[in-house]
């Protein structure tokens, strides 16, 4: 009788052990349960952030470009590019470099958006913003080709409105 007693003490004891199967499927569905809901919930969340982020750089630059207007009297030219805002280009005549105050972005400012694409500038044409019919064109045309990296197409983000923008898209950042 005593080796009963002896075998269901041991065969109590060893179901306590360890988990079931059913308990350890359960666990594993729950993380899998969140781990959808933080994809669902989040991943939208950033690229939000992302085209915010870019929105608030083109914002920056913007004022950065007007701040060297303000001090060359005029914009860069397309072959500057955005680089004349960090560091002084070459210029024609020494005392046009002379009126050269910058750098006029943060130094170490990255001239790229949020997916490693690089920010689009292009002077306008001087004759097309001296008409009076584009008095309020851009002077300039500044923007990120966005997450799919291609130009002119619906996820662009411009730094400003301008006429050929008709998708309503609303990735503007400021109107003129």
């Amino acid at each position: 009788m005593m080796l009963n007693v002896h075998f269901r003490k041991n065969r109590g004891a060893s179901r306590h052990h360890g988990f079931t199967l059913i308990e350890v499927l359960l666990v594993i569905v729950i993380i899998l349960m969140l781990a959808g809901a933080l994809v669902v919930f989040v991943l939208p969340q950033q690229e939000g952030a992302e085209k915010n982020t870019t929105k608030l750089l083109l914002q920056n630059i913007e004022t950065a470009l007007d701040t060297y207007r303000l001090n060359m009297g005029r914009y860069p030219t397309t072959e500057q590019g955005l680089d004349a805002l960090l560091t002084k280009p070459t210029f024609e005549n020494e005392k046009l470099g002379e009126k050269w105050n910058g750098p006029y972005l943060k130094p170490g400012t990255k001239l790229e958006d949020p997916w490693g694409n690089k920010l689009h500038y292009e002077l306008a044409d001087a004759a097309a913003t001296a008409d009076d019919a584009n008095k309020n064109a851009p002077r300039y045309k500044l923007f990120s080709v966005g997450p799919d990296g291609q130009p002119d197409t619906t996820d662009d983000i411009k730094a400003h409105a301008d006429a050929t923008d008709t998708n309503g898209s609303g990735a503007t950042t400021k109107s003129d």
